[in-house]
């Protein structure tokens, strides 16, 4: 199923098909079938959950409601999804709600009801008698904290207080559904993770960039209207920068963002693509007059990086947390002599930044506290975010940084780049 491509594609590749919105949509609903089919029951069981109530209002969705439903829904009012697993293992799938959601749950109101939802869905909780009834609210993982409070509150009355006592959060289910992918899914999110490799290398190019006349603001707006132009969304804003020797710097003023040969340039973006985001890193360099590539200290600062990527994904082991990873691999880098390494990578997936383990941040780099706490699985999703600062000899000395970030999949094969991993800095000229 994978395949590894150590180096970005040249600038000339043609971009990766983006599939119209229609078909785009059957992807996302097969997937979605998927996933409810595949992954709930079992996750429903290992979590003790026999019942988990998804209930938010109309433009005011819960994060885990969007993951749940067909690309083209409108939800209009009050959405309640019920799940209930069933003494066999299977998972009931309800909708209390006027929503269509294409045959995926079994409609049980509408408006010509005796009853309003909540005296329907007091029957039904009723009916299904669960023991222990997951909702989404959570201190620690934010996306797992979609229930309002005052939704909470006419879900206690409504339940009353025999199975509002039942109530619990939901937030070690809503990780679980959060972060796993499906192999089919994979599949998918290698196009994502390559149609932002491939912008990137066209920004990186002499198509986009004139040394001396282009600004690091004019690369921000050249990626994010190629992303606009191919019909889809930033997964954040845009970001693009310079590193510079301090000659130059005395040469030129660094406010003016013009981009000049020597430069090293730096970004961090992403895009949304069948509900699946990217987050990359990538450095470039503009060569000076004479050179064909960029200098020898740049390239061992890249190469002291991809180390580090190395050293952190081999401790990435099932069932450690994000805490325990970080210190594991970071006293492995510390052994090894790295210069200056840091680590803070996320999970990834249909979030930017949650909701399984989190494995350092920039401004802390021992103990993150509960996202930290969170332990690995197989089958999820990371961003591997990290960075080096080292002395640059063709600087004189000059610290550089180097900071890199690469989606992979994390599987019992060990991990597996999306797409490939930076390896050499684009050349720009």
């Amino acid at each position: 199923m994978f395949t590894h491509t150590p180096a970005r594609p040249a600038a000339h590749v043609a971009f990766p098909a983006v599939l119209p919105l229609r078909e785009q949509s059957e992807v996302i609903e097969r997937l979605l079938r998927i996933r409810l089919d595949r992954l709930l029951p079992r996750m429903m069981k290992e979590t003790g959950f026999d019942m988990w109530l998804i209930i938010c209002n109309e433009d005011n969705h819960d994060p885990v409601f969007n993951t749940l439903i067909p690309f083209d829904t409108w939800a209009p009012i009050t959405q309640i999804l019920v799940f209930s697993l069933n003494p066999d293992g299977s998972v009931r799938r309800l909708n209390v709600s006027l929503t269509n959601l294409h045959g995926i749950y079994e409609d049980r109101w509408n408006l010509n009801e005796p009853e309003d939802q909540w005296a329907r869905l007091k029957r039904i909780v009723k009916e299904c008698a669960p023991k222990k009834i997951g909702i989404n609210e959570s201190e620690a993982i934010w996306a797992a904290d979609g229930l309002s409070s005052t939704l909470n509150r006419k879900l206690v009355s409504a339940l009353g207080a025999r199975y509002a006592g039942r109530l619990v959060s939901a937030e070690s289910l809503c990780i679980r559904w959060l972060e796993a992918v499906v192999e089919e899914e994979l599949e998918v999110y290698e196009r994502t993770v390559a149609l932002c490799h491939r912008i990137i290398a066209e920004t990186y190019s002499t198509g986009v960039i004139t040394p001396g006349v282009t600004t690091t603001e004019d690369l921000r707006w050249h990626f994010w209207q190629r992303v606009s132009d191919l019909g889809l969304t930033c997964s954040f804003t845009p970001f693009f920068g310079i590193q510079r020797s301090e000659e130059m710097k005395q040469r030129f003023d660094p406010a003016d963002r013009v981009i000049r040969h020597g430069d090293v340039i730096h970004c961090d973006v992403g895009l949304v693509y069948l509900r699946l985001i990217s987050d990359l890193q990538e450095m470039a360099y503009v060569p000076r007059p004479g050179e064909s590539d960029a200098p020898q200290g740049l390239k061992n600062a890249l190469k002291m990086a991809n180390r580090l990527q190395d050293i952190l994904t081999a401790e990435m082991k099932q069932g450690l947390t994000g805490n325990e990873i970080l210190n594991r691999a970071l006293r492995k880098a510390n052994q090894e002599k790295l210069s200056n390494p840091k680590i803070y990578t996320h999970s990834i997936g249909h979030f930017l930044h949650e909701p399984g383990p989190l494995i350092g941040l920039p401004w802390e780099q021992k103990d993150c506290g509960a996202r930290g706490e969170v332990v690995l699985n197989y089958d999820s999703c990371f961003s591997i975010e990290l960075g080096v600062r080292c002395p640059i000899p063709e600087w004189n000395g000059q610290i550089a940084g180097v900071s890199i970030e690469q989606d992979a999949a994390f599987t019992k094969e060990g991990i597996h780049y999306l797409d490939g991993r930076q390896t050499a800095f684009h050349l720009i000229g």
